[in-house]
Parts: structure tokens; sequence; C-alpha cells
């Protein structure tokens, strides 16, 4: 008896990856091995950049933070501890969208925490 393969099932397991890898140059989107790794390395980018992302925006609110207090004659972890001190409920996300889009309001919180 012949042996039996499932090629259904396997024609649609590679076309499944190949359709992921629409876009990409030459073998990296037709050959299936090629395009397997480079799906599979794809996966390992975005799985470390959601990862990366948390600690650059972080980052990128305390930037913006500290040099909206710098103007108000303060820094960064003064006012930082002084928040925290005065159980002001903000976080950085917050602080820094005041501090970019609404100065005055920013100003307010800078004075409540003097």
């Amino acid at each position: 008896m012949p042996r039996s393969v499932n090629v259904v099932a396997s024609r649609r397991r590679r076309k499944k990856i190949l359709k992921q890898t629409k876009g990409n140059f030459l073998a990296r989107r037709n050959v299936y091995t090629v395009a397997r790794e480079t799906l599979e390395k794809g996966w390992l980018h975005a799985y470390v950049g959601r990862k990366l992302k948390k600690r650059e925006f972080r980052a990128l609110w305390i930037q913006r933070i500290n040099a909206a207090v710098r103007a108000e004659g303060m820094n960064y972890s003064e006012f930082m501890g002084k928040v925290k001190a005065k159980n002001i409920g903000l976080n950085r996300k917050v602080l820094a969208d005041l501090a970019m889009n609404h100065p005055a309001a920013f100003a307010e919180v800078v004075k409540m925490v003097r």
C-alpha cells in the first residue's frame, strides 16, 4: 500500500506561512523554508519591540517632565519626590501630557507641589 501523506494539510500550513511573508523580497516571500525563518525572526523582533516600546515611552515621558519642570525652576527628581510625598495621583504619562499640551495646568501642578 502506498504511503499516505496529507497534502491538503501540508499545503494549507505552507500557504499560511507564505501569506504572512507577503511584501518581503525575493526568496523571503516565496521559498517556504526561507519564508518561515524570516517570519519567525519577525515574530521575535515584534515580541522584543513590545517590551522596548514601554521602556522608550517611559524615558520620553521623563525627559518631557524634566524639561517642563526645569522651566519652573526645579529638577525632575525633586519634583517627582514631592509629587509622591503630596500623594498626587498623576503618573508620568499624564504629567508628560500636561507638560506638553497644557502648560498652564502643569504649572498649577508644580505650584501645588511646592
